[in-house]
């Protein structure tokens, strides 16, 4: 997800005051990026998920299905369809995945606790055969894209929505058979997986030791 992606649906915590340039204080006294704040289920994810490396590669195929089938929709919408999402997809098993056919993508049309979208799901499908097919692990695909760290951004609006990392992550995955994935997504996968720490710098969230 894109840090500079606002939950529309989800009720606004508290406000207490604002810190520095862009960090905001909630009830606990704990200052977070702005959209950490805007529903308890983004408070704990923007607070024990967002931003943590990801290198399990069962959970990178998760990270770059969801953050698909987040396009166009709100990530709040995402996060509280993860579990019906998983049970879904056989746990984001890759060789689970791979053998799903056209009763299985029928099967999940009428799933109403996903994101129903055939195209979404048809991509999943060709995802999980294009990651069994990589003649290296999808983790070092994906991690060969991190960039150099930098500063922590001050503000939201320091945050970009691409990098020239990203649009060379989303080249190298469509490269190897991935669909349903362009620079902007690219960038929300590595923010999620940790492969740029866009927390806000007053934001109370540890950054991650350099590797």
């Amino acid at each position: 997800m894109s840090a500079t992606t606002v939950n529309e649906n989800g009720a606004p915590a508290p406000v207490v005051a604002t810190v520095g340039a862009g960090a905001v204080v909630g009830a606990d006294g704990r200052a977070r990026c702005p959209w950490g704040l805007s529903a308890p289920e983004y408070v704990e994810y923007h607070d024990e998920e967002w931003g943590r490396p990801v290198r399990d590669p069962v959970a990178l195929f998760e990270r770059v299905t969801l953050e698909a089938f987040q396009s166009g929709l709100s990530w709040l919408t995402i996060l509280r369809k993860r579990p019906a999402f998983r049970a879904a997809f056989a746990g984001f098993d890759p060789g689970a995945v791979a053998a799903f056919g056209p009763a299985d993508v029928e099967r999940l049309l009428g799933d109403a606790g996903i994101v129903r979208n055939r195209r979404k799901i048809e991509a999943t499908v060709v995802n999980a055969r294009a990651m069994l097919a990589l003649d290296r692990p999808l983790t070092d695909l994906i991690w060969a894209h991190q960039p150099a760290p930098g500063p922590r951004p001050a503000t939201l609006a320091e945050v970009p929505a691409k990098t020239a990392a990203s649009v060379a992550l989303a080249k190298s995955l469509r490269a190897a058979g991935f669909v349903f994935i362009g620079p902007t997504t690219a960038y929300a996968l590595m923010q999620a997986c940790g492969l740029v720490d866009d927390h806000l710098a007053d934001c109370w969230v540890p950054a991650v030791p350099a590797a």
